[in-house]
């Protein structure tokens, strides 16, 4: 019974946060409408991790609020990065889906924004996880193997 529960967690969990990956590129195009500059910029690099910390999380709901956070980071650091190289900027010309995804050129503060995202990203789902702790699981920590919680002997 407790196997069945899970997934009906889980499934809950990733139709919500997909409802929120849909919520976040609404909001990420109403920025684009009616912000510009640096505010419209700098908003849509922060909603970018965003959405990538909601498609993990619709990937793995059972993840830390970390684990998640951290992934939606690296992933987005990683594509930033990447722009040094020319090859995002090369294929933003003939693709409309590569530059959103991969954008087309390096810009530092990016970085900065990326974090300022992925920590409003795990502040939500460490919220939502001790709100609704049933409809966001959580996998717990595991023992360290050096501590007495995992040793087989059973001492402490």
């Amino acid at each position: 019974m407790r196997g069945d529960r899970v997934s009906v967690d889980a499934l809950t969990a990733r139709a919500v946060t997909a409802g929120a990956a849909v919520l976040t590129v609404i909001a990420g195009l109403g920025v684009r409408a009616f912000a510009n500059g640096d505010v419209a910029k700098y908003a849509g690099d922060a909603l970018y991790t965003v959405l990538i910390c909601a498609l993990v999380a619709v990937i793995a709901p059972r993840a830390r609020p970390v684990t998640k956070a951290g992934t939606a980071l690296a992933f987005s650091w990683a594509v930033e990065l990447l722009q040094l190289t020319g090859v995002p900027a090369e294929l933003s010309r003939s693709s409309a889906v590569a530059r959103l995804v991969l954008g087309s050129t390096f810009n530092a503060p990016d970085l900065f924004w990326y974090a300022v995202g992925a920590s409003a990203a795990w502040a939500a789902f460490a919220g939502a996880a001790a709100v609704a702790p049933a409809t966001f699981p959580v996998r717990p920590r595991s023992p360290r193997p050096d501590s007495c919680e995992a040793c087989p002997s059973g001492h402490s």
